[in-house]
C-alpha cells in the first residue's frame, strides 16, 4: 500500500467519501434523492456557495442516482490507471487538490446552472493535469501522447458546450442529455469545460511554482 501514488490516494479519498454519502441516502427514494437533507447541504449552488464554501468540495461527492456513481466510480478506475501511465506525483496531485474547488467556482460563470453535483468535471481537470504533465516534462512519444489528449479534450468540449460552439459559429454536436438514473437532472457539459480550464491553470501554476523556488535555490 505505501508504494500507491499520492494521486492515486487521492482518487481512493474521493471514492470512500462518495460511497460514505451514497450509503447515507441509498434508503432514500430515486425521485426523493434530489431533496435528501444530506445532498440537500453538499451539492453546489449558484446562490449558496459563496456563504457555504465547504460547497465547492462536497459537490464532488454528491451523485443523483445509483448508476450516476456507477460511472463515476468507473471513471476512477481510469483515472488511476491514466496517473500511473502519466507517471503523475505529488506536484500533480496538489494541481488536482486546487483544481478542485477551482474547477466549482468556475461554474458560477454559467448563469443558467443553479446546481450540480458529481465528478465529471474533476474528472476532465485531472484527465487535463496528466496531459500538461506529459506535455511539460515529458519528451518524444509521452509529449506528443500529452498533447493528443489535450487537444482531444479542447474539441470535445467544443462540441458539447454551446457557448464554444456559438463562438465558431458552430452547433454543439452533443445534445443535453439526462443523468442516467435520474432523468430530472441534465448532464452538465459546461462543468467539463471548466474541469478542463481548471486543471491547465492549476497545473501550470504549480510548475510555474516550483521552477520559481528552484531558481531562488536554498535560504541561506
Amino acid at each position: 500500500m505505501r508504494s500507491l501514488r499520492s494521486w492515486t490516494w487521492l482518487v481512493l479519498a474521493w471514492v470512500l467519501l462518495s460511497l460514505g454519502v451514497w450509503l447515507n441516502q441509498r434508503t432514500l427514494p430515486g425521485l426523493a434523492l434530489a431533496d435528501a437533507p444530506l445532498l440537500a447541504h453538499l451539492d453546489w449552488r449558484v446562490a449558496q456557495w459563496q456563504s457555504q464554501p465547504w460547497r465547492l468540495w462536497t459537490a464532488a461527492l454528491v451523485h443523483w442516482s445509483d448508476t450516476h456513481l456507477g460511472i463515476n466510480l468507473l471513471a476512477c478506475i481510469a483515472l488511476i490507471a491514466w496517473g500511473n501511465a502519466a507517471a503523475l506525483g505529488r506536484r500533480q496531485t496538489l494541481a488536482w487538490l486546487l483544481a478542485w474547488p477551482v474547477t466549482h467556482m468556475l461554474l458560477a460563470t454559467d448563469s443558467a446552472l443553479l446546481r450540480y453535483g458529481g465528478l465529471s468535471g474533476l474528472l476532465h481537470a485531472g484527465v487535463a493535469i496528466g496531459a500538461w504533465a506529459l506535455v511539460w516534462h515529458g519528451q518524444g512519444q509521452r509529449r506528443l501522447v500529452g498533447g493528443l489528449v489535450l487537444v482531444g479534450l479542447v474539441v470535445k468540449q467544443l462540441t458539447e458546450v454551446p457557448v464554444l460552439a456559438h463562438w465558431l459559429g458552430l452547433e454543439p454536436l452533443v445534445p443535453e442529455r439526462a443523468v442516467p438514473g435520474a432523468p430530472q437532472f441534465k448532464v452538465a457539459s459546461y462543468a467539463h469545460w471548466c474541469g478542463l480550464v481548471a486543471g491547465v491553470l492549476c497545473a501550470a501554476a504549480v510548475d510555474a511554482f516550483a521552477s520559481l523556488s528552484l531558481k531562488r535555490g536554498p535560504a541561506r
